[in-house]
């Protein structure tokens, strides 16, 4: 028995082959190079039949597919603001057309980062936890008594909306308060910002072109103990901190797990995360929780996927 899982990126589609204890027998990740639309969705087809066809470790009984954004499940539509073109597809309906009998399950990549930690993560052996997830954008997958929180349209976990600063300003509406000062996007964002405001700043982002600054770069400049990527950083902080806190709070979970391309370079904030939280947060809540780091790192997403083949086929 074969489960596929399938993860879509905004840049990158990974597929992986697991057996039922959740072993990766074949992997393989492609650039989705600039595609948009359908382009996309026949890319994701093309893969399935290739790998169907060659069948390297045999039948495949059960996909399962992780999208960056929004799947509503009634529909079987997706929601994905970083692929142009997908702002209501019909990605079930064109997985079935191809897929005959083999059961399709899609869900979205924060509910699979939670349910990939479950399966084979740090998440193993926990009901409630919730895995904030930091990279181009924020979100949030949220196990609540072993099963993921979807809301009634299934939006629940849109974290980069949190509201943690006044007043509202007009640069929230496209993203989010919290995923505009704490996100990938939003630390190149708010360095840019400062480097615009530190008129005596001399660092080594100084020289650097406002447009092509990345959070890759602020980071290499923090480890450096530049004042303005500290500044940077130590804002960020807070922003977790806040936004863990919240979380704690609301749903006294056991575990915040942080993953995504941030965490990466910035898991060595988490005590510092923590020790922000442990302000905000409910105080009984917050000594009861872990903060850890995700066990899968960029291949959350595709082993969640996976679980969802894996929990179709004994559903």
């Amino acid at each position: 028995m074969s489960l596929l899982g399938i993860d879509l990126g905004g840049t990158k589609l990974a597929l992986a082959l697991f057996n039922e204890s959740g072993k990766i027998l074949h992997k393989e990740t492609i650039a989705l190079e600039n595609r948009k639309g359908k382009a996309v969705g026949e890319l994701i087809t093309n893969c399935f039949i290739e790998l169907r066809n060659s069948k390297v470790h045999g039948e495949i009984n059960s996909i399962g597919i992780s999208v960056p954004g929004i799947y509503h499940e009634k529909a079987g539509t997706v929601w994905a603001p970083n692929i142009p073109g997908w702002d209501d597809y019909p990605l079930l309906n064109e997985i079935k057309n191809i897929s005959g009998d083999i059961s399709v399950t899609i869900d979205s990549d924060r509910a699979c980062y939670i349910l990939g930690e479950s399966w084979q993560g740090n998440v193993r052996q926990c009901k409630d936890a919730i895995y904030l997830a930091v990279g181009t954008g924020i979100g949030a997958g949220i196990l609540i008594n072993g099963n993921v929180l979807r809301g009634a349209h299934d939006i629940a976990g849109a974290i980069g909306w949190m509201a943690l600063q006044k007043p509202f300003k007009d640069e929230y509406i496209s993203c989010g308060c919290f995923e505009h000062y704490a996100s990938g996007e939003g630390i190149a964002k708010i360095a840019r910002t400062f480097l615009k405001e530190m008129k005596d700043y001399a660092g080594e982002l100084k020289n650097k072109s406002l447009v092509k600054i990345t959070s890759h770069d602020v980071f290499a400049a923090y480890e450096n103990n530049d004042p303005l990527a500290i500044k940077v950083i130590e804002l960020c902080v807070e922003f977790w901190g806040m936004a863990a806190a919240n979380l704690v709070s609301l749903f006294n979970p056991e575990k915040i797990i942080f993953g995504g391309g941030i965490f990466g370079p910035a898991i060595p904030l988490i005590p510092a995360i923590k020790e922000e939280a442990a302000k905000w947060a409910q105080p009984i809540s917050i000594k009861q929780v872990s903060f850890e780091s995700s066990a899968l790192g960029n291949d959350a997403g595709v082993y969640g996927a996976g679980y969802l083949a894996l929990k179709n086929i004994h559903s």
